[in-house]
């Protein structure tokens, strides 16, 4: 008499199978989901402010790394600030659109015993630098300081310059009264109480560099990326939890 066939039973390791097929489809969905949100740029801030520059060889021009309260140029140095919408400092920023010529801006300055000479040139930026409720920027400028041997950036630009207008982080908000209100604003920020109501003779902080960071902060606005990362997991993870119950209840 034929024997009845055993009803098949399940195997300790097809069960563990069985209940890891969720986790091993959402596990590596879910990495490649942190590095898209890892790998998605934040929105460039850009900033309305003062960039500081150094002549270098040929007339071009280098960012300076230090502010001008602490930066001590040498006889013979070109200063050159720009105000244009940059980014939030560095290499990127707006340079001078003119040379640095020292040969040429000093040219009518006659050198003295005890002094140096600093070639300053100011670049005020353009109308769409400026913003459409701004003045009218004024026309590029240049000036031969002769100051003290240690005078500092920041004392070579009062001297050809005022008045100058820091905010209260020592910030540079304003070279020869230009702009009159704003410091470092960020471009399409709310406007902001202006801060930066004193003048000064170049005795601000090191922090008055002329970049963005003394006075703005990055773009608040939510990260497209992370967003769409975290709609995408919680998809992955109701897939996730149905499937569970359709093995649980074929």
């Amino acid at each position: 008499m034929p024997s009845a066939s055993s009803p098949s039973v399940p195997s300790p390791v097809s069960r563990l199978r069985s209940r890891r097929g969720p986790l091993t489809l959402l596990l590596p969905l879910l990495g490649a989901v942190l590095l898209l949100c890892a790998a998605s740029p934040a929105q460039a801030a850009g900033y309305r402010y003062w960039s500081f520059w150094r002549g270098a060889e040929g007339g071009s021009w280098a960012y300076q790394q230090q502010g001008p309260a602490v930066a001590v140029p040498p006889d013979g140095a070109v200063d050159g600030w720009r105000f244009a919408v940059s980014p939030d400092g560095g290499q990127d920023a707006a340079k001078p659109r003119a040379e640095a010529r020292f040969d040429v801006i000093c040219a009518d300055t006659p050198a003295q015993d005890g002094h140096k000479r600093v070639a300053v040139l100011l670049d005020f930026g353009t109308a769409e630098d400026a913003g459409a409720s701004a003045a009218q920027p004024p026309e590029q400028r240049t000036a031969c300081a002769s100051v003290t041997p240690r005078a500092t950036s920041a004392e070579v630009l009062a001297a050809v310059a005022p008045p100058l207008r820091y905010d209260t982080n020592g910030v540079l908000c304003a070279i020869a009264g230009y702009p009159k209100a704003g410091c470092a604003d960020q471009l399409g920020a709310a406007a902001q109480p202006d801060t930066g109501t004193g003048t000064g003779t170049g005795s601000g902080s090191g922090s008055g560099s002329g970049t963005a960071s003394g006075s703005a902060g990055h773009d608040g606005g939510p990260n497209v990326g992370l967003i769409a990362g975290g709609a995408l997991v919680a998809v992955l993870a109701g897939g996730a939890v149905w499937q569970a119950r359709r093995r649980r209840n074929p």
